[in-house]
């Protein structure tokens, strides 16, 4: 096993910083704890670090995240290009979103799985290492276009600024919200962030929520197995299972009827599905992207749709700006109608 560079641990449990040293030993050439962020000034200058992985927080009963960003913006001063993935509890993941916006690759979520951590850790520090070869943008190609995805952004501030936070985001495993008007190009948003994604090799499957009948929501969605119903002549999985270690689009989530959300949420909490018919439960590993055109916060008020499955499919909100001023419509064969704003 070829090991990476130097992995820079801070985090005030010393347990913490001992379980995580004994993981990532193997996997990189060295790995350095601290029970402190008081001393990285010096650590930067004289390990010179590949990585680092950085709580959020050290001061004791202190849990607003706030010292974790303070310090992100510490390291970014010395060395703007080094990767810094936050190690943060479930509780906290708005504000580790707040830090990829601000400058942080991605974040680890406490506790912590042992694989999504060391894939997390190799692929900060490769990124890293490839910004150090070559400076070119690899998203910029012709007329705004990101390289093979057919993405068109345009040239005017507010696609600049979405495209800026969508590089930012992609390579995370946070659900994400789209919104925006008909037409605007959210499955194309969608379509260009598993681009941009470590899971681009696998399958995006997109699902229009709209379309789906009640009575097929289940097994569209979860599979099902032969003899569940009258025409269930075979075992099928659902769309849950064939995006496995991909990328699943729902698009007009507030479609989605109010009873049928709790299945839903089931499922995203649980990470796993249960085929109509069946009681045995499937893993699935997905990066959750849904979107639509309605106002799901004011749905919430007038509840048609659940305040919970919102907050676990709004880990990061893209809004697409309204078309305004000179329109330019594009057209690409099987994709959707998508605007880009002078």
């Amino acid at each position: 096993m070829n090991r990476q560079g130097t992995l820079l641990v801070i985090d005030d449990n010393k347990g913490v910083l001992t379980a995580v040293e004994i993981l990532l030993k193997n996997y990189f050439e060295k790995v350095i704890t601290l029970s402190s962020p008081n001393t990285i000034h010096t650590t930067l200058r004289e390990e010179k670090p590949s990585a680092i992985l950085l709580d959020m927080n050290f001061t004791s009963g202190i849990n607003t995240g706030n010292e974790g960003l303070f310090w992100l913006h510490e390291i970014k001063k010395i060395n703007p290009a080094l990767p810094v993935v936050f190690f943060t509890a479930y509780a906290d993941i708005e504000l580790a979103v707040k830090g990829i916006k601000e400058g942080a690759t991605d974040f680890v979520v406490k506790p912590w799985d042992n694989q999504k951590l060391i894939e997390i850790l190799l692929n900060a520090c490769k990124n890293g290492q490839d910004k150090k070869k070559s400076t070119k943008d690899p998203f910029k190609s012709g007329q705004g276009n990101s390289q093979d995805s057919g993405m068109y952004w345009g040239n005017s501030r507010p696609m600049q600024d979405l495209r800026f936070l969508v590089q930012k985001v992609a390579v995370t495993d946070a659900n994400i919200l789209i919104t925006g008007e008909n037409g605007t190009g959210k499955e194309m948003l969608a379509r260009e962030i598993h681009y941009l994604s470590r899971r681009n090799r696998q399958s995006l499957v997109a699902v229009d929520m709209g379309a789906i009948t009640e009575s097929l929501f289940e097994s569209e969605l979860f599979g099902h197995i032969k003899g569940s119903f009258t025409d269930a002549h075979a075992d099928r999985e659902g769309k849950f299972e064939a995006a496995n270690q991909g990328t699943l689009f729902l698009d007009e989530i507030g479609n989605l009827p109010y009873h049928l959300q709790a299945k839903l949420l089931t499922v995203i909490q649980q990470r796993s599905v249960v085929r109509v018919g069946s009681n045995q439960p499937i893993p699935v590993d997905i990066r959750l992207i849904c979107a639509t055109n309605r106002n799901l916060q004011e749905m919430v008020v007038r509840d048609e749709f659940r305040e919970d499955l919102l907050y676990r499919i709004n880990t990061i909100h893209l809004e697409i700006p309204p078309p305004s001023g000179a329109e330019r419509r594009h057209y690409s064969p099987g994709r959707e109608i998508y605007y880009s704003f002078q």
